[in-house]
């Protein structure tokens, strides 16, 4: 694949089998490639082509529609529903134009060269094939449907997790290929689920109770509270695609919720958070209850040999803390940056 349509395509059509339809129009499965691409472009920011007109399109959808980069599958096939925008159809239109017919060319080797450029004779040869996985209706633009044939439609709802499978694999493989320096593409191909942090929530409660600790989002500057700690990913989780204790930093709900998937500003909030997690570095190795408590959390939140080695061994001084945290964060963070995360501060 040189661009993503016909991945995107072929999981539209699965998502019109997985709701038990034989047949749909373009228009209804380029929704389901809108809504198949949105948390990839819109919440992780993946690019998925040179000038690629389904990016293009989500990015534009997300816009107008004031939908969330995390809104739910329903409430954007609804949104699209009604939508009559005419430059999210113009875009729909570019995607119809060769997608639907050349997926089908792998099952059409006789047909080459000029053929193709000819969608009636395209049409035509389609329909007159029984083997062929679907046929065009006589409709026109987006409102043409295809029919899935019989057999094709059995094997894939039999073969529906094999299948999904193989999607997901490919797509993988792609957008890596066009993302090469993003990490967890994996986990970035469906809407964001609810993370697990119970442990290092304890962790940073527990050294909230045993010194002050500020809230470095803060304005004031104020010091934490127990009764209100929410955990932010530094660099945002859309971004890192993990849970490691050195980007996590206890902040409050109201907070949390404003820096959402932005990015601190650098020089602002960088030396606070290298000075509160040397605090929390401190008690690891001052109090035995800290480190039980870091003990529960490291199988969880510490899986880089470098950040054991670098931030979570006794014998480190503040400066040099800071100089292993910034090696390990800095990168990252630039990478977010590149990727065209946006800046928050207060």
């Amino acid at each position: 694949m040189s661009e993503s349509y016909k991945i995107f395509w072929f999981s539209g059509i699965m998502d019109v089998i997985k709701s038990k339809r034989t047949t749909a129009t373009f228009n209804e499965i380029i929704n389901y490639m809108i809504t198949d691409a949105w948390y990839m472009v819109s919440e992780y920011h993946l690019n998925l082509g040179p000038a690629d007109t389904l990016e293009k399109l989500v990015l534009y959808t997300q816009r107008i529609s004031g939908l969330k980069p995390s809104a739910k599958e329903q409430e954007i096939l609804d949104f699209l529903a009604v939508c009559d925008d005419p430059i999210i159809a113009k875009y729909k239109y570019t995607l119809s134009l060769n997608v639907p017919y050349r997926f089908q060319s792998p099952f059409m080797p006789d047909f080459k060269g000029a053929s193709w450029n000819r969608i009636s004779d395209v049409i035509a040869r389609v329909n007159y094939d029984s083997n062929i996985i679907y046929h065009f209706s006589n409709s026109t633009g987006l409102n043409r449907s295809i029919e899935i044939s019989d057999r094709w439609h059995k094997y894939f709802e039999i073969n529906q997790a094999i299948v999904t499978g193989w999607i997901e694999y490919n797509l993988i493989t792609y957008l890596q290929k066009r993302n090469p320096s993003v990490p967890g593409i994996s986990n970035k191909l469906f809407p964001p689920s609810e993370r697990k942090l119970e442990k290092a929530k304890k962790f940073w409660k527990g050294i909230i109770e045993y010194k002050p600790i500020i809230n470095i989002y803060a304005a004031d500057g104020s010091i934490m509270s127990g009764d209100d700690v929410s955990i932010d990913h530094f660099v945002p989780w859309s971004y890192v695609a993990h849970d490691e204790l050195w980007n996590l930093v206890p902040t409050t709900r109201s907070l949390n919720s404003s820096k959402s998937n932005d990015l601190p500003n650098w020089n602002r909030f960088f030396p606070l958070l290298a000075e509160i997690e040397y605090c929390s570095y401190q008690a690891i190795w001052a109090s035995i209850q800290i480190h039980s408590l870091f003990e529960k959390c490291r199988a969880e939140h510490v899986n880089s040999n470098e950040a054991i080695n670098k931030l979570y061994i006794p014998g480190i001084d503040k400066d040099s803390f800071a100089n292993n945290l910034e090696e390990l964060i800095r990168p990252t963070y630039n990478g977010a940056r590149n990727l065209g995360f946006g800046e928050w501060s207060v």
